[in-house]
C-alpha cells in the first residue's frame, strides 16, 4: 500500500468522525411515504408546529412533522399540481397547476379562497411574499413571471423579459418588491416590482453558461444569490453588480434542488446522481453527502433544523429526522410553558387535556370524544319532529326533557307537524300528557300552547274522534280540565287585583 492511499484514507476516516459529519448523520432512519407519481415540490411552514407540504400529481398534502403523519389533502386540481407553498402564518396554501390555474385554500377546511388565472402555461412556482403576506409570486413556462395582490386578485406587476420557461423564483426577505427568477433561457434576473423593469442580468454571456437554469435561491441578506445549471452551482454578488464568484461541480448530474438550514451557514444541495450534498457558505466546501435510492426532484430542512425532507421521482418521500439537543429541548418547554402560561390553558374544561411535544414544539389540545347522541336528539337533527315527540313522550322521560322538546319544536315551528296525523294510539299519550301537567305551574304556558292546537284543530283528528271511545273521553277530561283551570286563573287575578288595592291603600297609612 502506497503512502497517497493511505492518506486518502486517513482522510476519509477523520471526516467520518468529523464534528460536522457527526452532525448530519443524526439525521438518521428515514421514514420512507411512497406516493403514485414524482414529489416536485416540498416547503415547511415557517410557523410551528412547521408542518410540511408535498406536491405529487393532482395533490397537496400536508403532514404533521413528530408524528409524519398525513393530516390534509388538497386535491382540487384541474391538472398536475405544482408548487405547494405555505404562508409564514400557517394558514393558507398556495399551487399552480398544468391548465396555468393559480389557486389559494384554506389548509384547515381546504376551501379555495382566491382563484388567479392569467397564465396560459403550466405554472411552477408559487410562493408568498414573507414581507408581504397578501402578495403571490408566480413564475410560468408562458416564460412570464408575475406578482400577485390575493385580495383583489390581481396582477401588481408581469414581467416579459425571459425568453423560455421560468421554473425558479423567490422574492428577497429583505425587501419585498425585489424578485430572483432562473429560466431555460440560462439567465438569473432580478426584477423590481416598484420600476416593472428587469434591473439586474445574471448569465447567458458564454457558452459555458448555455444550460438551463433549475434552481435560485437568494442569500437572507440580499446580498448573495445561487443557481444551478446542470451539475455546476454557481455563486453571484448581487452588491457587485451579478458577478459570478465561484463555479462548482460536485454532482455528476443536474442539480435539481437547492435548501439553507435555519442559520443559513449550510447549504444543501439535491441532484438527479441520488446525492444530497452539504456545503459550508463560508468556504463552499462539502462537509457532509448524503445517498438517497432515486434521483432527488426537491428538498426541504425544516425551519428548527430537526426534519431533512426530499422528494423523489419514483414517488418516494424520505424523512430523516435528528433528535434534538438537551439545550434545545429545555428552549422549547420554556417557550411552551410561557405560551401556556398566556392563554391559561388551566380555565379550560376538565375534559381538554394539553399535551406538549419538546422535540416538534407543537401544543396539542387533546379532547375527548363527544358524547353519543341521545335517540330524541337524533330525530331533532334530522328533522324527524313527530318521531322525536314520540320518543318523548314515554314513561320513562323526565317531563323537564319532554317539555324541552316541545318548546324546541315551538321554537322551529314544528309543533303542529309533530302533532299532525296521529292516529288513536299516538293521539293517548299526547293527551294524558296535556291532563297531568295542565295545572302544574312549572309548565302552564307550553301545556297551553299545546292544548289549543289540539282543541282548537280538531280537523286533524276528524279520523279519530267519534271512532275511539277512549280518545273521547280524554278530549272531554281535557276540556274540562281546561276550562276549569281557566275559572281558577280568573279567580287568582281577581284575588291578585283585590290584594293590589289594599297593599297600596295601606302604603300610605305606614308611611305615616
Amino acid at each position: 500500500m502506497d503512502y497517497q492511499s493511505v492518506v486518502i484514507k486517513a482522510r476519509r476516516r477523520s471526516s467520518k468522525h468529523s464534528g460536522e459529519s457527526r452532525y448530519w448523520r443524526q439525521f438518521k432512519h428515514p421514514v420512507f411515504v411512497k406516493e403514485y407519481a414524482p414529489i416536485t415540490s416540498v416547503h415547511f411552514s415557517p410557523s410551528k408546529p412547521h408542518r410540511y407540504a408535498t406536491t405529487a400529481a393532482t395533490r397537496v398534502q400536508i403532514y404533521a412533522p413528530r408524528t409524519q403523519k398525513l393530516t390534509k389533502t388538497i386535491s382540487r386540481f384541474k391538472d398536475v399540481a405544482r408548487s405547494g407553498y405555505i404562508r409564514d402564518d400557517g394558514k393558507l396554501v398556495v399551487a399552480g397547476d398544468d391548465s396555468g390555474l393559480i389557486q389559494v385554500f384554506d389548509i384547515n377546511s381546504r376551501a379555495i379562497l382566491r382563484t388567479l388565472d392569467s397564465h396560459k402555461q403550466p405554472v411552477h412556482i408559487t410562493k408568498f411574499s414573507s414581507l408581504s403576506p397578501t402578495h403571490i409570486l408566480s413564475c410560468s413556462d408562458d416564460t412570464t413571471v408575475k406578482l400577485w395582490d390575493v385580495p383583489s386578485q390581481t396582477a401588481i406587476s408581469t414581467f416579459i423579459d425571459h425568453t423560455d420557461y421560468v421554473r425558479s423564483g423567490q422574492v428577497s426577505t429583505v425587501n419585498p418588491n425585489v424578485i430572483l427568477t432562473g429560466s431555460y433561457d440560462s439567465t438569473m434576473r432580478l426584477f423590481d416590482a416598484r420600476s416593472g423593469q428587469c434591473e439586474m442580468l445574471m448569465g447567458g454571456r458564454s457558452r459555458a453558461d448555455n444550460f438551463p437554469v433549475e434552481q435560485v435561491l437568494m442569500f437572507p441578506s440580499g446580498t448573495a444569490a445561487i443557481s444551478t445549471a446542470g451539475p455546476i452551482l454557481r455563486v453571484w454578488d448581487i452588491i457587485a453588480g451579478g458577478r459570478c464568484t465561484r463555479a462548482l461541480s460536485n454532482h455528476q448530474k443536474t442539480v435539481t434542488t437547492l435548501s439553507l438550514n435555519a442559520q443559513g451557514n449550510r447549504l444543501l444541495t439535491g441532484s438527479l446522481d441520488h446525492m444530497v450534498k452539504v456545503y459550508d457558505v463560508s468556504t463552499y466546501k462539502v462537509v457532509h453527502t448524503m445517498r438517497y435510492p432515486a434521483p432527488i426532484l426537491c428538498l426541504a430542512v425544516s425551519p428548527d433544523d430537526t426534519h431533512i425532507v426530499a422528494g423523489m421521482s419514483d414517488g418516494t418521500l424520505s424523512v430523516r429526522r435528528r433528535q434534538a439537543k438537551s439545550e434545545e429541548i429545555s428552549q422549547t418547554q420554556t417557550t411552551i410553558s410561557t405560551l401556556a402560561t398566556d392563554i391559561n390553558f388551566t380555565s379550560l374544561p376538565p375534559k381538554h387535556q394539553v399535551k406538549a411535544s419538546p422535540d416538534a414544539g407543537e401544543i396539542r389540545i387533546k379532547s375527548q370524544t363527544s358524547k353519543k347522541l341521545k335517540e330524541y336528539d337524533r330525530l331533532l337533527k334530522s328533522f324527524k319532529y313527530s318521531a322525536a315527540l314520540d320518543c318523548v313522550l314515554k314513561k320513562n322521560i323526565p317531563p323537564r326533557t319532554t317539555f324541552a322538546l316541545i318548546e324546541e319544536l315551538i321554537h322551529r315551528d314544528g309543533l303542529k307537524i309533530a302533532l299532525a296525523g296521529r292516529d288513536d294510539v299516538l293521539l293517548e299519550p299526547v293527551l294524558h300528557l296535556l291532563l297531568k301537567y295542565v295545572a302544574d305551574p312549572r309548565f302552564g304556558e307550553v301545556v297551553a300552547d299545546v292544548t289549543s292546537i289540539v282543541l282548537g284543530s280538531q280537523d286533524m283528528y276528524l279520523s279519530v274522534i267519534g271512532q275511539a271511545p277512549l280518545i273521547d273521553s280524554l278530549f272531554l277530561r281535557l276540556k274540562k280540565k281546561m276550562a276549569s283551570e281557566v275559572r281558577f286563573q280568573e279567580e287568582i287575578t281577581k284575588t291578585k287585583g283585590v290584594l293590589t288595592m289594599i297593599l297600596s291603600s295601606a302604603t300610605p297609612a305606614d308611611s305615616k
